[in-house]
């Protein structure tokens, strides 16, 4: 029940956001809205904004149903496992790669959600390898093994697309996941490990007394 209950507050995250985006997408085209204005396009004073809400346009019906998925799937594991540092994570992310697509990118309209993806993506591998934990790096595994080919996308293959935002999303994620390797779910130690570690404690502290002991005998 303990398991459903997390898996349910996971899930509730990421559809959240989905609504939201669904929303606004179909309130564009409602009132035949073109809202790509609210990118960003670097190095202008009026793509600054896009650094808040460019993941929240999308171009068209296409670009936002590549991106659901992901969203979903990642976002899932990400609150999932990282649930204590989730949203700060999603938060930095945001605002990092939206900076950084703002000082280095094109001189285009950046929109979309892909960067955070890219971020979440990279942040999931990334950690589990850093943080040397079983789950998490079957975790990580797991990414690769679904979003693998994503690693493509960091290159200026494609026209039209911002390689720029998967690529700052992709070093955002794997930054957050060095930065915050000691907060969240840490590798759990078994028992011979930590009798081996107390036995080590325990021989470092024998030399001191020893000494000391000495000491008073010599002094005796």
């Amino acid at each position: 029940m303990e398991e459903k209950t997390k898996l349910t507050g996971s899930l509730a995250y990421p559809l959240l956001f989905l609504i939201l985006i669904w929303a606004i997408k179909l309130v564009e085209e409602g009132f035949g809205l073109r809202m790509g204005f609210l990118g960003i396009y670097p190095l202008h004073i009026r793509g600054l904004p896009g650094i808040l809400f460019a993941p929240l346009i999308h171009g068209d019906y296409s670009h936002l149903f590549a991106n659901t998925g992901p969203l979903l799937i990642l976002g899932t594991a990400l609150f999932y496992f990282y649930r204590i540092i989730a949203f700060r994570l999603v938060a930095l992310a945001w605002l990092m790669t939206g900076l950084w697509v703002w000082f280095g990118g094109r001189e285009a309209w950046h929109i979309g959600s892909s960067g955070l993806i890219y971020a979440m993506a990279s942040f999931l591998f990334f950690s589990g390898f850093i943080r040397k934990s079983v789950e998490l790096m079957a975790l990580s595994l797991i990414v690769v093994f679904l979003y693998g080919g994503m690693v493509w996308g960091i290159f200026p293959l494609r026209e039209g697309v911002s390689w720029e935002s998967h690529l700052m999303g992709g070093i955002a994620g794997f930054v957050l996941a060095i930065y915050y390797k000691h907060e969240g779910p840490q590798r759990k130690k078994y028992s011979w490990e930590l009798e081996e570690e107390e036995e080590m404690t325990a021989g470092g502290n024998q030399p001191d007394d020893t000494v000391t002991q000495e000491g008073i005998d010599r002094d005796q």
